[in-house]
C-alpha cells in the first residue's frame, strides 16, 4: 500500500509541474486553468509523448495524425460510423463509369496565414504529397490518370480505373499548402514541426518534453469554436494523467485500461465510446504449423480462447467481444451471417472431443501440444490478453509458451521467421476495410511483407473478392464483396479479432466544456464546432 502511494505522490508531482508549465506557456496565470478570468476558454489536452511531426503524411502514429486533424484539415471528413461529410470540398459528382471524380471546393477557405486556399493546392497535394503517405495517399495517387483545375474551386481528376476507398483515403490526408512546400524537401521541411493549415486550430509552438500550444482560427471555415487555446502538456506517466482528470486539471488524456476503476465514481469524469474508429486485439495463427495447418484444427484452438473474459479481464471491461471479422460501426460492410459465437462455440467438452478426433490426445502431463503465442511488451491491454489466452488454452490441454518482445523482435519472428504459433497484436480498424481488416486477410505474396497476412494462408477466392471491392465507389456493391471476404475469412479462420475497444481509452472531464465527449463530426478530432464552455 505504501508503494502505491508513494506513486501517486510521484504522479501528482508530475501534474503540478506540466499544468504549471502549460499555465506559464499560455500566459493565463496560474490557479486558472482555463483562462476563463481573462475572458480566454482553454482546452487542455495531455499527451502521453512528444509528437514526432505535426504533418501525417510524413511521420506515423496517432499523435501526428491528431495534430494533423486540428491544424491541417481533410478534403472530406468521416465519422466513427463510417459515413463520409463534406470537408474543404463541398460536394462531389463521381461519372457514370466512376473513372471521373470532380470535387467542388468552398469559397471561403484560408490557409492560416491569410493565403487563399485554391483548386492549386488540391493538385499539388495529389501530384506531390500524396503519393509519399503509404497507406492511404500512395494508392489513391497511384490510380490517378490525369488531375486538372478548371477553375479556383473546382478539381476534375480522371482516374485509370474505379478506386472504392477513394472518399475514404481522402478523409485521412491531411491538406498542406502548395505556397509553403512547392520547391523544398518536403520530408524535412520546417512547415512539418510548425505547420500552416486550414483547421480550427492554429499552431503556436511546441517545446519539447514539455507541450504544445495552438490557437484558435478566427477563420476557419467550419463555425466560431469556443476555445480560444488549446494546450497540450506531455505527460508519459499514465497515472499523472489519471490523477490530473480526477483532480480537475486537464480535460482530456488517454488512460490505460486499469486506471478506470479508479475514476469510475467520479461523477465529472467519463470514457469516450464515440469519435475514434474501433480497434481491435487479434490473432494470427501460423498455419505453417502441423497443429495449425488445417482450418478445423485452427477452429478448435479459436473456439477455446475465451474473448468475453479477454474483454472482462485484459481490458477491464472496456469493449466488446468480437464476433464477427468487421465490427457493428461499420454496418455498411459488415456479413449479417458471419457470427463467432454460433460458428465457434466455447464449449470445451466439444473442443476435447475434437482434439482427441483430430489425433491430438492429451500427454501424461495433460498437454496435447503447445504454441509460442508472441505479443509486445509494451502494449499492455495485448500482453493481458496473452495471459488470458494461455488460461484459455489450458482448459483443453494445449499449452503456451508466452513470449513478449519489443515490436521489431515480434515483427522479425513473425514475418521473417516465422516462428510463433499464435501472434498477437493490437490494430485499428481504419478508414475502410480494403485500406484495415483486408490487409490481414488476403494473400502476402512473398510471405515475408510486415504488417499484413502473416500466417502463409492464401485463398483465390478471398483475394478475388477483396480485389473486387477495390473496382467500385458503390458501397452496395462493395459490400457483397466484403461479405464474400468475411465468409471465407470464417471458412479459413486464420486471423481474427478478439474482442473491440476503443484502443487508446481516451477519458474526457466533462466539467467545464460541454459536449466534449459527443464524439461528433471527424474521428480522432475534438468536437470544436459543438464544444461550449460552461465554467469551472
Amino acid at each position: 500500500m505504501s508503494t502505491k502511494r508513494g506513486r501517486w505522490r510521484i504522479a501528482a508531482t508530475a501534474i503540478a509541474a506540466a499544468v504549471a508549465m502549460a499555465l506559464t506557456g499560455c500566459g493565463t496565470g496560474s490557479g486558472n486553468p482555463t483562462g476563463a478570468a481573462g475572458g480566454e476558454h482553454t482546452y487542455i489536452e495531455a499527451i502521453a509523448q512528444d509528437p514526432n511531426g505535426f504533418n501525417p503524411n510524413f511521420a506515423g502514429g496517432p499523435i501526428p495524425v491528431r495534430f494533423g486533424f486540428m491544424i491541417l484539415g481533410t478534403l472530406v471528413e468521416m465519422d466513427d460510423q463510417y459515413q463520409v461529410s463534406p470537408g474543404i470540398v463541398d460536394s462531389w459528382d463521381f461519372s457514370e463509369d466512376g473513372l471521373t471524380v470532380t470535387l467542388h471546393l468552398r469559397n471561403d477557405v484560408k490557409w492560416h496565414d491569410g493565403e487563399p486556399f485554391t483548386s492549386a493546392d488540391v493538385v499539388f497535394d495529389f501530384q506531390e504529397i500524396f503519393p509519399l503517405q503509404g497507406q492511404f495517399g500512395k494508392p489513391l495517387a497511384a490510380n490517378v490518370d490525369s488531375i486538372e483545375a478548371p477553375d479556383d474551386y473546382t478539381v476534375v481528376i480522371k482516374q485509370k480505373a474505379p478506386y472504392g476507398p477513394f472518399l475514404e483515403s481522402l478523409s485521412q490526408l491531411a491538406v498542406v499548402p502548395k505556397h509553403i512546400y512547392e520547391g523544398t524537401d518536403y520530408a524535412t521541411n520546417p512547415a512539418n514541426m510548425a505547420p500552416i493549415g486550414t483547421g480550427p486550430m492554429k499552431f503556436e509552438s511546441f517545446e519539447p518534453g514539455a507541450q504544445v500550444v495552438l490557437v484558435k482560427n478566427p477563420d476557419w471555415w467550419g463555425g466560431d469554436a469556443a476555445v480560444d487555446r488549446a494546450v497540450f502538456p506531455v505527460m508519459t506517466d499514465p497515472a499523472a494523467r489519471a490523477l490530473a482528470l480526477q483532480n480537475g486539471e486537464i480535460d482530456s488524456a488517454i488512460l490505460d485500461p486499469s486506471a478506470h476503476d479508479q475514476i469510475a465514481t467520479n461523477s465529472d469524469l467519463e470514457l469516450m465510446t464515440k469519435g475514434f474508429f474501433r480497434q481491435a486485439v487479434t490473432v494470427t495463427f501460423n498455419a505453417q504449423l502441423p497443429e495449425l495447418s488445417s482450418p478445423e484444427l485452427r477452429a478448435l484452438v479459436f473456439s477455446a480462447i475465451d474473448r468475453n473474459a479477454i474483454t472482462e479481464k485484459a481490458l477491464n471491461g472496456l469493449g466488446d467481444p468480437a464476433t464477427s471479422f468487421f465490427p457493428d460501426t461499420m454496418s455498411w460492410a459488415k456479413a449479417d451471417d458471419v457470427d463467432f459465437d454460433k460458428t465457434f462455440p466455447r464449449d470445451v467438452d466439444a473442443i476435447n472431443q475434437g482434439l482427441d478426433a483430430a489425433g491430438y490426445p492429451k500427454g501424461s502431463d495433460g498437454t496435447r501440444f503447445t504454441l509460442d503465442v508472441r505479443y509486445i511488451e509494451s502494449l499492455s491491454d495485448v500482453a493481458a490478453a496473452a495471459e488470458v489466452i494461455k488460461s484459455s488454452l489450458a482448459d483443453v490441454g494445449i499449452g503456451v509458451n508466452l513470449v513478449g518482445s519489443a515490436d521489431p523482435v515480434w515483427q522479425d519472428a513473425v514475418y521473417t521467421q516465422h516462428d510463433f504459433g499464435l501472434a498477437l497484436l493490437r490494430s485499428t480498424v481504419s478508414a475502410d476495410p480494403s485500406m484495415g481488416i483486408t490487409r490481414w486477410l488476403t494473400t502476402n505474396p512473398d510471405g515475408v511483407t510486415k504488417l499484413v497476412n502473416g500466417s502463409g494462408v492464401s485463398d483465390p477466392a478471398l483475394d478475388a473478392a477483396a480485389e473486387a471491392a477495390l473496382d467500385t465507389a458503390d458501397r452496395t456493391e462493395r459490400a457483397a464483396q466484403f461479405k464474400i471476404v468475411q465468409e471465407r475469412a470464417e471458412a479459413l479462420i486464420f486471423w481474427a479479432p478478439l474482442s473491440w475497444s476503443n484502443g487508446a481509452n481516451p477519458t474526457v472531464n466533462i466539467a467545464r466544456w460541454s459536449h466534449i465527449a459527443d464524439g461528433t463530426g471527424q474521428t480522432n478530432n475534438p468536437p470544436w464546432a459543438t464544444m461550449e464552455w460552461i465554467g469551472g
